[in-house]
């Protein structure tokens, strides 16, 4: 699969295939120029003949270095081209997986995907213009045009072969494993590294920095003693082709001048021999490098097609539904609900509808199923069971662009880029302006604090914004989603670092806006004032209703009204 990415270049490979049979031509021809040198020139003192041949193999020569550069160039060209498209193929195909399909491989497992796996065949395919191809036809041609200057001593060289090639074809097999599991071994490190960066400032509080450590070099030795092993059978191929080819030399060598003292062979053809096994050593020794890299490339091929070959959920709704301004109804039937790797549910015969243009707010303790409640309306996940219903359609018949375009989502967890605070906003409408960008951060409360930074919106903000405090990532978040002027507006737990001013001026201003909020809260005094309230415990609906309602039907909701009226009264 991953050899298509090599066909918009098939015109620049036979080119540079071309110059490497060229060049290839020429290094076979040079012995026997210089066995003419010898027999014709030198041994008959004939000085025409001997600068008639050095001129001859220096015209070649240059001829076969010219072909080289440019081989070289060409292939340079072509290998660069296909790791780009690779890279970008796989990086799109990545794009449209949804998060159920994500969940199978891991973050660090991807980027290794994409760097280190495309490089791995990158450089094969260099290597394939360059020398893979070449070294078993310098090895097939030194044979043959060893037989062609001196057949009795070329068999030597012959029997050698297939012994090393089956030596080669054994390493190559067993290399292949070894590197699959190097590269198994390398996501590992990767993903440690990853949790650790992104997690640094909760290891310095704990300090936690021994063990993290300690985990760290027990998944790099792990790592590094597979790479050993695989080094360590790599290795042995050098060693072994040498042995194997200079036994076959010093034969060549001895039996050869024997037929030279007794005039059964001259010294150019014994020389040329000697000169195509030497070849025939060098190609050989080139299969080494080749082994070593082929192996590693298989491993990674095998990676990227399995990223390649994962479906993607393709989109195939058609709806003729016109998009419009102002709040939707949501509507959830029967709906049940659990994560692709468990046998739980999450969520059991969730009911309710929120109309449009209403604050309805979720409540419910940690791992209730509120997050995963939230996910389902985008169709981040899909439901196991049920139907969800926007503007009284089901969410499938929506073409899933569409229907994000009408969803503004904030979840629990906020994910900022790196670039400036403006770039982060209008990540959410790439086309809005100025104005509009701020217009979004009054709504949410944040616009001021902009104007304190020293850049104000052109202020760089770190990896995970990790120069701004809790409640500035929340309001920049729910900013972002606001510039959309979504349908509906989805807050996952997204005030919870904002003080009750400033959360009271931030639902203030949402309430004129023309849009259905959904919002989860643990704070009383944001549910007061929805329309609705669901209240769920173990992924199950346990009330309904607006606030004095479940005051009323709600032990549960009167307990949590209660603690924090204490709370309060206590502060």
């Amino acid at each position: 699969m991953i050899l298509k990415f090599t066909k918009p270049y098939s015109g620049y490979i036979i080119f540079a295939l071309i110059l490497m049979l060229l060049e290839l031509a020429v290094e076979l021809s040079l012995p026997v120029i210089l066995s003419q040198i010898i027999n014709e020139g030198i041994l008959k003192n004939d000085l025409n003949q001997t600068f008639f041949y050095l001129g001859l193999l220096l015209v070649l020569s240059i001829a076969a270095f010219i072909c080289g550069i440019i081989n070289s160039f060409v292939a340079s060209h072509v290998c660069h081209g296909f790791s780009y498209d690779l890279r970008e193929a796989l990086f799109q195909h990545i794009q449209k997986f949804s998060l159920a399909t994500l969940e199978r491989f891991s973050t660090s497992s991807i980027i290794t995907r994409l760097t280190s796996d495309v490089i791995a065949c990158e450089m094969v395919l260099f290597m394939s213009l360059r020398i893979m191809l070449r070294a078993p036809l310098l090895v097939i041609g030194s044979i043959i045009m060893s037989f062609m200057v001196a057949p009795h001593l070329a068999v030597y060289l012959l029997i050698g072969s297939p012994i090393i090639f089956i030596f080669l074809y054994i390493s190559a097999r067993s290399g292949m494993k070894l590197f699959k599991r190097v590269q198994k071994e390398l996501d590992g490190v990767n993903r440690t590294i990853q949790q650790n960066l992104s997690s640094v400032r909760m290891i310095r509080a704990n300090l936690s920095g021994a063990y993290e450590t300690s985990k760290f070099e027990s998944t790099s030795t792990l790592l590094k003693n597979d790479t050993v092993k695989a080094l360590k059978l790599m290795e042995r191929i050098l060693p072994f082709l040498l042995i194997v080819m200079n036994i076959a030399l010093l034969i060549v060598i001895y039996m050869g001048a024997k037929d030279v003292t007794q005039n059964a062979l001259n010294v150019g053809a014994l020389v040329a021999v000697i000169n195509y096994a030497l070849r025939m050593q060098g190609g050989f020794s080139m299969f080494a490098f080749i082994i070593i890299a082929f192996s590693r490339a298989k491993a990674s091929s095998d990676r990227m097609t399995e990223v390649l070959e994962t479906p993607v959920d393709e989109d195939l709704s058609e709806t003729n539904i016109q998009p419009h301004a102002g709040g939707v109804s949501v509507e959830f039937i029967d709906v049940d609900f659990k994560y692709p790797l468990s046998h739980r549910n999450v969520l059991e015969n969730i009911n309710f509808k929120v109309n449009a243009g209403e604050k309805f707010v979720v409540m419910g303790a940690t791992g209730s199923g509120k997050s995963a409640m939230l996910s389902l309306i985008p169709r981040m996940y899909e439901p196991t069971k049920g139907q969800i219903l926007i503007d009284g359609k089901d969410i499938k018949e929506y073409q899933e662009s569409y229907l994000r375009e009408m969803i503004g989502y904030v979840p629990q967890k906020n994910t900022l880029f790196t670039g400036t605070v403006f770039d982060n906003i209008i990540f959410g409408n790439q086309l809005a302006s100025e104005s509009e960008v701020m217009r979004a951060t009054e709504i949410a409360q944040i616009h001021d604090n902009i104007m304190d930074f020293d850049q104000q919106y052109k202020t760089r903000v770190g990896q995970e914004g990790v120069n701004l405090s809790g409640g500035q990532k929340q309001r920049i978040a729910i900013a972002r989603a606001i510039i959309r002027e979504p349908n509906i507006l989805i807050l996952d737990d997204s005030t919870s670092a904002l003080d009750i001013h400033t959360e009271s001026k931030l639902f203030n201003t949402l309430q004129q806006l023309p849009m259905t909020r959904i919002i989860v809260s643990q704070k009383i005094e944001t549910a007061k004032t929805a329309d609705h309230i669901l209240l769920l415990d173990q992924g199950k609906v346990v009330g309904f209703g607006d606030h004095a309602t479940l005051l009323k039907t709600s032990e549960l909701y009167q307990q949590i009204n209660d603690s924090q009226e204490r709370g309060e009264v206590g502060a």
